[in-house]
């Protein structure tokens, strides 16, 4: 198959080069043995897994993220920083630990009132969560802000 696509150009080889790898790979893993289960089940607890990254709840690609923090610059130049355009939405998260969701939404509103201070209006989202976190991300989400 190779020697006549010479004549069909790169594409052609580059395909069954392709189709040759994924049957190779095909064929290596069906001679794979099935893990048994106690090994499944040690493989699959690590014995210290690292924090994942919070989840955010924007639907759309966030572009940037502020994270408030000590030593963090205040939102009104964070914002100032930021290339502006009309659809981007500032969404606010705050996570809280259970009881700590006043506080919370406090902080959140606070927060909101500075990005309003700078120009731009916040959609606020109060969650619980395994730690206290105050975030900001703008994003493009297909809603139309105000």
């Amino acid at each position: 198959m190779i020697a006549s696509s010479i004549r069909g150009g790169w594409q052609t080889t580059l395909a069954d080069l392709a189709m040759i790898l994924f049957m190779v790979t095909a064929a290596a893993m069906a001679e794979m043995p099935e893990p048994d289960a106690d090994a499944a089940a040690s493989a699959a607890t690590p014995t210290e897994a690292p924090s994942p990254a919070p989840a955010l709840p924007a639907s759309g690609e966030p572009i940037a993220i502020y994270r408030a923090a000590p030593g963090a610059p205040p939102i009104g130049q964070w914002l100032a920083e930021q290339p502006r355009d009309p659809r981007q939405n500032l969404t606010i998260i705050a996570r809280h630990r259970p009881g700590g969701g006043d506080r919370a939404a406090a902080a959140a509103l606070a927060l909101a009132q500075e990005a309003r201070r700078a120009g731009r209006s916040a959609r606020i989202v109060v969650e619980p969560g395994p730690a206290e976190e105050l975030a900001a991300v703008l994003d493009f989400d297909g809603r139309q802000p105000n």
